[in-house]
Formats: structure tokens, C-alpha cells, sequence
């Protein structure tokens, strides 16, 4: 296709989704979970063709050399596609946020406000490589009453299409609007930029991919943008820490699954307690398959390749993990803040007064205390499922669940009141 031709193919879309959300508004939340519960039944007897699909994808993944965590976010089989169907279901049991009235107060004139959930309105989605977002980012924003236009990866096509088709004909049977779930039928990579021109269309845009897909989206888009970029996560072993809870939470953080955004990618030790912590932690780390890569005083320590700058900024998404001994709580905080993509960070200590030093030094959305960095997730949170972690601090910040997919509006009543 032309760049002019797939403009055009985005533009109907966007209009669509337009003309949808405002139908998607006035659905009451019995009707929107009735829907949600007949996409998730589609999908389950869909499974064998949603299988087949995911099998195309990944024989293209393997013959283009797509990596082993990439290949892995990228696989489905039958126990995946009931967990993301599960999810769709949980999605419906949660508490509909649209209509909350988050405060209410009355003027001397008489004048009464309500302040009021509602949709965001229409909400472009552009993602790489895992299908499951298809459904998580087409729920969340279907139960918040958003319509949606989703953008997956030209790996994930198959799944993509079969996801959708799914959820589209099982919502469609109990009542979906036309055009409230839209996927990009095709992979032209023009499409991100024409999506990104869509302003009179879309409210908002949320990339959830690589740092390159995200900084594309940065600087196009006309609309705002929820990001979520890099989990450079940190986990500081303070100098008041337990030695088997510092074993136990760095082992989780980093080895539980390396792959993803929480995962542990910087430890930094106390210098009090390197030499006491770090070889038992270093050990059990190995154990698991850990390539550690230390600064020089870790090194004198363990065995470790030698860390480069680098490495401090790098979101490994792999069984490899950077070591730094630092002298100070305050040390390792500016080290957070420096070489961190606030994300999550976390504090191994049994000393209170550091704890809450940490937690409020370190300028990320999450930030734990005695906590594996790997529990960064909506789901633990309680909030359901997430449509991604925002490293952003205006509007949504963290763990994005349904609340975060509605914005507010201002709803007055009175008797007459006027100004003059």
C-alpha cells in the first residue's frame, strides 16, 4: 500500500472509532459485562484457530531470527488462550469506574457540582509482539466504554487477527457496537505514523514495545501519549539487611521471568555488607544462570565480567544482571535516579528510617520495600488487568488498570442560578 492509501484505510478507522465511542457511552455496565463474557466464551471455542494462526507467526519469527524472549512472548497454546479468555472475564466482574462520582459539593448560590468519571472517548493502541495485549488493551478499554484501535507487530499478524475476529464476533452477538474494537488489518509501518496524524480522531495513544517503537510514537503524535519506556529496574541491598530475604527477593526480581518490564536489571550493594551479602546472593544468582557484570569493587568479591557505563542503562530483558557496590543509601538513590527509567525500584532493609528514605527519594512510579520488583503488576495491585505500566507522571502513572482509561467531566445542577 501507498503511505496516501493506508492514511486513508487509518482515517476511516479513526472515524469509526469516533462514531462508536460515543455509542459505547451510554451502554450500562450489566450490558458491557454481558459482552465481555461472550467475547471471552468466542475466544475459548476459537482455540484451535487462534493456535493455528500463533503457528504461522512463529514459524516467520523463527526463520527471521526473532530472539527467545521474543519468541516466548510471542507463543500461545491452549492454557495461554484460556488465561487471556479468564481475563476477559475478570475484566467483567470488576467494578465499573464510568459514573463514579469522585466528589460532589454545593455553592452558596445553590449550585450543585458532581465531579464524574467518563470514557477518555477513542484510544489508539500500538504494541509489539505479545497477542495477549490484543485482547487485554481491547477489554480494558471496552469495559471503560473507550473505543479502541489497535496496532499489533507485523510478528504477531496471524495472532492478531484471530484474537480480534474472536472478540469482535462474540461482542457483536451480545450487542457491541460496530467499530468499538478496530485492529489494523495490515503491517505497513506508515500505519504508526498515520495514526499518530489522527488528532481530530483519537484522544490518546498508548505504544507499549521496544524503546525505539515508543520514541517514534513520542515524537509524531499530535495527541497525547501514555509511555511506558524502559524497565531499568534497581534493587538496593541496604546496609540493615536480612541476608536471606536480599538472596530471596534479588532471585525472584531477576530470575522469576527475565523477560519482562519488572524484572531486576541493576543490584547494587552497601559497601558494609558486600563482602558478608553479595558472595551468597552472587551465588544463588549463578545458580539460576545469572551472568552478573560488576563494577571493580564487586569484582574484587565475585566473579563478574566487567560492567561498562553502559551497562547501567540497560534493560537486558535477559538472565544477565549489573552489580554496584555503592557507600550510602543517598549513593544508591542518585544512582537510581540517574541511570533508572522510573519504573520500580526496591529496598532490602530492616531499618525503617532508610526505607522511608528510599521510597521517597527515588523519583519512580513504584517503589518497594521488601518487595521482588517482579510484583509491579495490576493484577497484584488489584487492579485486574493492565493495559501497561506508565513511566509518566501526568494523568496515569504505574500499573494503568480501568481506572486510569477514564477521564472526568464536571456536571452542574441547579434552578436558574446566573452570573450577573
Amino acid at each position: 500500500m501507498t503511505d496516501a492509501e493506508v492514511f486513508s484505510a487509518v482515517e476511516t478507522l479513526a472515524r469509526n472509532a469516533r462514531a462508536a465511542s460515543y455509542r459505547l457511552s451510554q451502554l450500562s455496565t450489566g450490558t458491557k459485562n454481558a459482552i465481555l463474557r461472550a467475547m471471552a466464551a468466542e475466544l475459548r471455542a476459537r482455540t484451535p484457530e487462534i493456535l493455528a494462526a500463533n503457528a504461522l507467526d512463529l514459524a516467520a519469527g523463527e526463520s527471521k531470527g526473532l530472539s527467545k524472549p521474543m519468541l516466548d512472548r510471542l507463543k500461545l497454546d491452549e492454557k495461554k488462550v484460556d488465561a487471556i479468555a479468564g481475563g476477559i472475564e475478570q475484566v467483567a466482574a470488576l467494578p465499573d469506574p464510568v459514573g463514579q462520582v469522585m466528589e460532589e459539593w454545593t455553592r452558596p448560590n445553590g449550585m450543585r457540582l458532581q465531579q464524574v468519571r467518563v470514557p477518555i472517548g477513542t484510544i489508539g493502541i500500538i504494541f509489539e509482539s505479545r497477542p495477549n495485549v490484543t485482547s487485554d488493551a481491547a477489554v480494558l478499554c471496552f469495559k471503560t466504554g473507550n473505543a479502541t484501535i489497535l496496532r499489533g507487530g507485523s510478528e504477531a499478524i496471524h495472532s492478531n487477527r484471530a484474537i480480534a475476529a474472536a472478540l469482535q464476533a462474540g461482542g457483536e452477538a451480545a450487542g457491541l457496537p460496530a467499530h468499538a474494537i478496530q485492529l489494523v488489518p495490515f503491517t505497513d509501518r506508515s500505519s504508526v505514523s498515520a495514526l499518530c496524524r489522527m488528532d481530530k480522531w483519537l484522544d490518546l495513544i498508548i505504544p507499549r514495545g521496544g524503546k525505539g517503537l515508543i520514541e517514534t510514537v513520542v515524537s509524531q503524535a499530535r495527541m497525547p501519549v501514555i509511555k511506558h519506556y524502559d524497565g531499568v529496574c534497581h534493587l538496593f541491598v541496604d546496609r540493615a539487611a536480612d541476608l536471606d530475604l536480599a538472596v530471596k527477593l534479588t532471585v525472584d526480581s531477576k530470575t522469576q521471568k527475565p523477560g519482562v518490564c519488572n524484572a531486576l536489571e541493576t543490584l547494587l550493594v552497601h559497601a558494609a555488607v558486600a563482602a558478608s551479602h553479595l558472595p551468597a546472593i552472587a551465588a544463588a544468582l549463578v545458580e539460576k544462570g545469572v551472568e552478573l557484570r560488576g563494577c571493580e569493587r564487586t569484582r574484587a568479591i565475585v566473579a563478574a565480567i566487567p560492567a561498562t557505563a553502559e551497562d547501567w542503562d540497560t534493560e537486558y530483558l535477559d538472565l544477565i544482571l549489573s552489580v554496584k557496590i555503592v557507600d550510602s543509601l543517598e549513593e544508591a538513590v542518585a544512582h537510581i535516579n540517574t541511570h533508572g527509567s522510573h519504573h520500580t525500584e526496591c529496598i532490602v532493609t530492616t531499618d525503617e528510617a532508610a526505607a522511608e528514605a528510599f521510597l521517597s527519594g527515588c523519583d519512580s512510579a513504584c517503589v518497594f520495600h521488601n518487595v521482588s520488583t517482579r510484583l509491579a503488576d495490576g493484577e497484584e495491585f488489584g487492579f485486574g488487568a493492565e493495559i501497561g505500566i506508565s513511566t509518566d507522571k501526568l494523568h496515569a502513572r504505574g500499573p494503568m488498570g480501568l481506572r486510569e482509561l477514564t477521564s472526568y467531566q464536571y456536571r452542574v445542577r441547579g434552578e436558574g442560578q446566573t452570573k450577573g
